[in-house]
This record gives structure tokens, sequence and C-alpha cells, in this order.
């Protein structure tokens, strides 16, 4: 684990391109192919939840302005907060350039490889931002003593796209410190069985700022909602410098749904099939270690990461055979080696894993 200091915008020696995210592996020429680069549960929205949405659009749901209060609220509910701890967000994506503009921040760290967009905003908004690079070596677990104690904001994922790492929560707290934002990004953190290690919903913890999705789960990517738990005075700071009416009202359907005890229990299930995909898909990924193939282990989301030789060359062979991966290079601390790997059911796996073994030969 190592410390790495860059300006506020990418030098020379700094070719990671933020910007780059897994549906840029499937659009245009790779429409057609077999989606595993994108992180988003497959065959969702379920059709209950398309059917809220689209009863949101009758009446005057389109000509009426959007009235956040009731999924606010439900948000709320749903993790034992008070509604000024709760702010609706168009995608957790949103909150990033909020965090990023709205904040004071003087020495802002990201612990990477993680998901790039929290730098990315960071970097647009003029700050000079650290990065805490975990290594591979070490299992891409976090060392709270590797975080510079000057930094005033750090944010982390937990489970961590792209390296499928959960960290204890009691190991993140640890970050917390007086003075300081910590920001939590939990978008997969309802794609592991019991939320287990979730901070969502705590209070105790001083400057804890929590990041929900509801676009992974349940297939929302094109409707961006998500939301932010914190205390009041960091929501209400972030909320002043939203536009006015951020999120749609088909999104707020969403989160009402999304938030239902109907929707948890749905979500438990999903999360417990998705972790016995991703132990199928594990098994059958070990299987190429005489080709170098290695496992970033244990995962804990829906997606795994692997290291193996020539992946650049593997990921334009499985393109060929129909399927698309997320190439890793993009993010900081990994390099050409690395490619992200989304689950999906064993039907797919299995076709994937043979698309593999004819791609590093």
């Amino acid at each position: 684990m190592r410390t790495e200091h860059d300006g506020g915008r990418p030098g020379p020696d700094d070719d990671h391109d933020l910007r780059h995210h897994g549906d840029s592996e499937v659009r245009d020429d790779g429409a057609a192919l077999t989606d595993l680069a994108v992180n988003v549960r497959a065959d969702t929205p379920p059709a209950w939840l398309r059917d809220r949405i689209a009863g949101s659009l009758a009446g005057t749901g389109l000509a009426a302005y959007p009235d956040g209060r009731a999924a606010r609220a439900a948000v709320a509910a749903r993790h034992g907060l008070p509604v000024e701890r709760v702010l609706l967000t168009a995608g957790a994506a949103e909150a990033f350039v909020l965090l990023a503009r709205a904040l004071k921040v003087r020495q802002p760290v990201v612990v990477h490889p993680q998901f790039t967009e929290p730098e990315a905003a960071l970097r647009a908004a003029g700050h000079t931002v650290d990065r805490v690079l975990l290594r591979a070596s070490d299992g891409f677990r976090l060392d709270p003593d590797a975080v510079p104690e000057d930094a005033d904001l750090v944010v982390i994922g937990n489970p961590t796209n792209p390296t499928s790492v959960l960290h204890p929560a009691r190991l993140i707290c640890e970050l917390a410190r007086p003075g300081r934002t910590l920001v939590v990004d939990e978008a997969f953190m309802d794609a592991v069985p019991g939320e287990r290690e979730a901070l969502a919903g705590r209070s105790d913890v001083p400057g804890l700022v929590v990041l929900r999705s509801l676009t992974k789960t349940w297939g929302l990517a094109g409707l961006r909602i998500g939301y932010v738990l914190a205390a009041p005075e960091t929501v209400a700071e972030l909320e002043r410098a939203q536009p006015l009416w951020p999120v749609s009202t088909p999104a707020l359907a969403a989160a009402e749904a999304c938030v239902s005890p109907r929707a948890l229990v749905e979500a438990a299930g999903a999360a417990e099939r998705i972790a016995a995909d991703r132990a199928h898909l594990v098994a059958g990924l070990r299987e190429f270690a005489p080709d170098g193939l290695v496992l970033a282990e244990p995962a804990e989301g829906p997606f795994v990461l692997v290291r193996l030789p020539r992946a650049g060359r593997v990921r334009h062979h499985l393109r060929d055979l129909g399927f698309a991966v997320r190439r890793g290079d993009t993010f900081p601390g990994l390099g050409e080696e690395w490619l992200r790997v989304a689950v999906r059911d064993r039907v797919t796996v299995n076709r994937f894993l043979q698309a593999l073994d004819r791609a590093v030969t």
C-alpha cells in the first residue's frame, strides 16, 4: 500500500482515463455482445417495478413538478434515520459532484483501486487529489494507517469496485476523525447477503457520508436514482448545491418502491443468488490458473477482478467471441493485465468460460 500525490488535473505520467466506465465496452459495435462489463443486475427492472414507474406518469405525473418528500421519508424509514439525514440524488454520481463542489476541502484522499468518478469530480472542481493505492499483494485490503492524517476528505468504496473487496466496517470507522468527511460508497452493498459491514444507518461515526445507488440491483441506470446519508448539516450543504427538482418524478417513484418491504425481500434473495452465481464463476476461473490467471479473492460484490497475461489481447478476442468484459487499466493502482467480470447466471457464465478457454489459447 502506498500514497501517490497527484495534482488537480492528470499529469503527463497519469494515463488513467477516469471517465471510462463499463458502459463504454457495450456501446456502438458492442451493443450485440453479452455484457459482463457493466455491473447492473441482468433481467431488471422486474415487471412490478416497471409498472410502478409507468404509473407515476399517469394524470399530472409529468406536468407537475417533482415532489420528493414521500421518497425521502421512505428512504429514511428504510435506514431508521430522520429525513434530515437523507438527500435524494440523480444517481450516486451526482452525489460525488455535489461533495466535490459544495464541501470546503483542503486535502482530499481517494483510496484506490475504486470507482474513478469521485476523483474525477474532485479534479473537475479544482481540487488537488492524493491517492492511497491498495496493493494486490495485500489482497487490496485497507490499512487505515496508510491514509494521511491531514486528509480532510477520504473516499472509499465498500464493497469496492473493481476489486470486489468488502472491508470490515470497524476498519473503515478507524478512518473517522474530527474535522474529516469520510465518504463510503456503498453502491453495491445491497448485493452483499445481509449487507454485512454496512455503515448506512449509522449516526455515531463523525463526518460519515454514505452513498447508495438504486441503479445496480434494480437495473435503473438509465433512470438515475441514488441517495446520500449524512449529518443534517452536511445534507443541507449538499442540497444547496443541487439544482431545483434534481430527481424526476419517475425516479422518485422508483426510489420509494425500491426501499419498500417487498423490494427489500426481493433484493435479499437476489443477493443470495448473486453469491451463488459468483461462487460458480470463481470456481470456473480458478481452472485457468495454469494459464496465469489470478483472482482477487475473496470476492464479495457482483463482479470479480482477475489478472491475466496479455489481458488486452484476451479482452479483444472475447469481443470477437461475443462477450464484453471491463478493462482494468483505467483504475489507478491497476494495469493492463487486469480485467473485471460481472457476475451473471450459470448458463451465461458457462458460455463465457468456454469463450475464455478459446481466448487464452
